[in-house]
């Protein structure tokens, strides 16, 4: 069987009033806001930065209609569920959250200048560990106390990333979302590898007053799953659990940002999109879904520069 939700739904005046419980989500994802530059941090130079975003996710939100709501808030209140379309929509429900949330985002990260065109960092997302590298592909690597040969206003830069984030998935514990773990007992872990390809013009000489920044990005994603429900039942019978599935997809997109302040202190607004076609996944009873969705990130990331010379 296969399901599948139109996006009129999240038109109607109901679905969007169920739609909005999804925005006070919060749960670790692993951050896709691009905010850095084609310039890599200068050799032995730390940059620390705080980015707080928002990640608009539409297939999570034209699952969440008023009608799956209410199923769910039913559901959870029985000793025993009888098996039907309600409880696969509920699963739909629960990995299409996983799989790209509808929630603030945020996270702290420090990098350090490795050698002239090569850098190196930590995110911690509150939940999702975050460790990247960054390698400069054109422009000079000096800084703008020591700018390199060819920096000035509206120097070119251009650089490629890699980055790899780690997190333990789950629901949070809110009206909807936390009843549909209660019925399913899902559990899920993640991995992500984010490319992203990055250009940038420079503002003053070496990105001393900002820059503004652009490109494309490529991620993949590895997710594993499961649902263990205790009291759902098909007919007289406990309906099995389906445990230790494993699927990955591909996310493809692009980005802007603009880093503006002054040698030490910059913020820097961005926004990136993303396409993913999810694929299949199992659900309970032989049952399965197909995903696919657009994403958008709009984000404010705040950076320190840290001279150690």
């Amino acid at each position: 069987m296969n399901i599948s939700f139109p996006m009129r739904s999240l038109l109607r005046p109901a679905g969007l009033l169920a739609a909005a419980s999804l925005l006070l989500a919060t749960s670790c994802t692993a951050p896709r806001a691009i905010v850095a530059t084609g310039k890599v941090t200068p050799q032995g130079e730390f940059r620390a930065g705080y980015n707080l975003g928002f990640n608009v996710a539409t297939s999570p939100l034209s699952k969440a209609t008023s009608a799956l709501k209410d199923a769910a808030s039913a559901a959870a209140r029985k000793d025993t569920v009888g098996y039907g379309g309600a409880v696969t929509n509920l699963q739909a429900a629960a990995l299409a959250y996983v799989l790209d949330p509808v929630q603030p985002t945020s996270d702290l990260s420090i990098r350090y200048g490795i050698v002239p065109r090569l850098d190196a960092g930590y995110k911690y997302a509150f939940g999702s560990h975050v460790f990247d590298a960054q390698f400069q592909l054109l422009g000079p690597t000096g800084s703008p106390e020591n700018p390199g040969a060819g920096a000035a206003s509206g120097t070119t830069y251009a650089s490629i990333g890699l980055q790899f984030a780690t997190q333990r998935a789950k629901l949070p514990s809110i009206p909807f979302l936390g009843d549909i773990n209660d019925v399913l007992n899902f559990k899920a872990t993640r991995k992500d590898l984010l490319v992203p390809l990055i250009f940038s013009h420079s503002f003053g000489p070496e990105e001393e007053i900002g820059a503004i920044s652009y490109g494309v990005v490529y991620a993949h994603s590895w997710v594993g799953y499961g649902f263990a429900p205790n009291n759902v039942y098909i007919n007289t019978q406990k309906l099995p659990a389906l445990l230790n599935q494993s699927r990955d997809f591909s996310s493809y997109g692009g980005f802007l940002n603009v880093k503006l302040g002054y040698k030490y202190v910059y913020v820097i607004p961005a926004v990136s999109i993303f396409y993913q076609n999810y694929g299949d996944y199992a659900l309970l009873n032989g049952a399965n879904t197909s995903l696919s969705g657009v994403t958008f990130v709009p984000s404010l990331g705040f950076q320190l520069r840290i001279p150690t010379k």
